[in-house]
């Protein structure tokens, strides 16, 4: 009997740690490594580490839901890198170690729409969530319209209160949406209140230099730039559209299958 047939009768998991238990001892013996499988001390402790590995799991996505991201399943692996080639790996993987989180800090993530700005900014909040961190997602527009909305001042500190107190606020679609008015000071009372204290990350279709003039709050806007800027990594995405790549290969098919039709 060899080790793979080890794995009928324990996980995968067990069969490592007791591969490597036997070879901490100096051994490398099959019966040895079965014994240390069968042991009763080893096998308690395979588990409770089993157990802890579904707890963790089950956290994991417990938080991924509260998240609220817009595709759950964003990540970084499924980034299509090649596409374009200009948006650079290593920065937002030292985004996806969560330090700028533990450090406070701030991320832009600036842009024309179709890159792939709100994929990037999910999948590392994702990681984030990994890492063990509290995470919120939502858009700019649907922030400033909450906290706007008519409620009374119980409910709107407790929306407010939503936006303070995750580790990393995720506010994405800057420049997507007209906004509504005041919307500067609404952005600019969630961001002071987590300065130095939270950390966020903003994506924008627009260059920085024009978010007076889309919050229609120059004043605000400088506010709130002085604030998020002072402690900021700024990641330029640029490239071709991928939606439009992707809208452009359909029309295409569509348009094959549409003249095989007609001879």
């Amino acid at each position: 009997m060899g080790l793979v047939h080890l794995t009928d009768r324990h996980t995968f998991a067990a069969v490592n740690q007791a591969c490597a238990k036997a070879s901490a001892k100096g051994t490398w013996r099959l019966r040895d490594v079965k014994a240390l499988l069968e042991s009763r001390e080893t096998q308690t402790q395979f588990f409770f580490q089993d157990e802890m590995n579904v707890r963790q799991q089950r956290l994991i996505e417990k938080r991924k839901r509260a998240a609220g991201f817009r595709d759950a399943n964003k990540t970084l692996e499924d980034f299509d890198w090649t596409f374009n080639p200009g948006i650079k790996r290593h920065p937002i993987y030292e985004l996806a170690t969560a330090q700028f989180i533990r450090q406070h800090r701030d991320v832009f993530l600036v842009g024309p729409p179709g890159l792939g700005k709100s994929h990037l900014a999910q999948a590392i909040g994702y990681q984030a969530i990994k890492a063990g961190f509290q995470v919120l997602y939502t858009s700019l527009f649907d922030l400033v319209r909450q906290l706007q909305a008519d409620l009374s001042p119980a409910e709107t500190d407790r929306n407010l209160t939503r936006y303070l107190k995750p580790d990393l606020l995720i506010i994405d679609d800057m420049g997507l949406k007209v906004l509504p008015p005041k919307s500067g000071e609404i952005l600019m009372e969630v961001i002071m209140r987590r300065y130095e204290v939270r950390s966020t990350l903003m994506t924008s279709n627009r260059p920085i230099e024009e978010w007076g003039k889309l919050l229609n709050d120059v004043p605000a806007a400088s506010a709130i730039l002085d604030r998020l800027l002072h402690h900021a990594d700024i990641i330029e995405v640029t490239g071709r559209s991928y939606r439009l790549h992707q809208a452009a290969q359909k029309q295409g098919k569509d348009s094959g299958l549409t003249a095989g039709k007609k001879k």
